[in-house]
């Protein structure tokens, strides 16, 4: 392949700013380290204490060397900043293709394939023109910037879901759904009160195949079906 043509297939990639992932290390290892000062000081005045609870635990912390509580609380606040950074999105936008990362999960997206990327709150939503859901994510980048760059490279954009008004609360058994759907939204359901992340994005890939789109808010979810009218690529949205 030719220079102008690695030049030409060079996705654009959308991150958190290097400064702004580097405060998060920064700011997590600086609150550990101050935590684990914390600590000792907390086990040392425990111990000159006549009478105190934990005073057991609290001789044994007393007896680390003092620098190695807020080096451990350092070690811990850098751990939490490799968390967040491994949750946070990195969106690439390549030529006939769009690939979402976060928590490890990659998932790429055919031009073909979508009508519409949009935002609904604190998430990004890739719609397919059939109004189908080919991915909701959390999403923590500047959606002005995403906005600007989706629409650079070709891609259509909206400020708001176009079908945000046909989600309704869905409760057990709602009517208008299918056995198999309502089995599968209570299934989904638990690995939402569970956290279980995984699980509720694959059951969530199961409803669509069903004609069903959910998406949850605090634990609760709200469905539509997919009998709306459908998006268009060469309609715009309303904002």
């Amino acid at each position: 392949m030719s220079k102008s043509s690695e030049e030409h297939d060079r996705p654009a990639v959308l991150r958190e700013p290097a400064w702004s992932t580097a405060a998060v290390y920064v700011v997590a290892a600086l609150l550990g380290a101050a935590a684990g000062w914390l600590l000792g000081l907390l086990a040392e005045w425990l111990v000159s204490l006549p009478y105190a609870p934990m005073k057991g635990p609290a001789r044994l912390v007393d007896m680390i060397p003092g620098v190695v509580l807020p080096a451990l609380g350092a070690l811990a606040g850098l751990v939490v900043g490799l968390i967040a950074q491994y949750e946070q999105l990195v969106i690439r936008l390549h030529k006939g293709h769009v690939v979402l990362t976060r928590k490890g999960h990659e998932q790429r997206l055919s031009r073909e394939d979508i009508a519409i990327i949009c935002r609904d709150g604190g998430k990004l939503v890739v719609l397919g023109a059939d109004g189908g859901e080919l991915a909701r994510v959390e999403c923590g980048l500047d959606f002005g910037r995403v906005a600007e760059t989706v629409t650079a490279h070709g891609y259509r954009w909206a400020d708001a879901d176009p079908y945000k008004d046909e989600f309704r609360l869905w409760v057990p058994d709602l009517p208008g759904l299918s056995e198999g759907a309502n089995a599968l939204l209570k299934a989904r359901q638990s690995s939402l009160e569970d956290d279980n992340e995984d699980d509720a994005r694959m059951l969530r890939e199961e409803l669509g195949r069903l004609g069903v789109v959910v998406k949850e808010k605090k634990h609760r979810q709200y469905v539509r079906t997919l009998g709306q009218v459908p998006v268009r690529k060469d309609e715009r949205p309303e904002q």
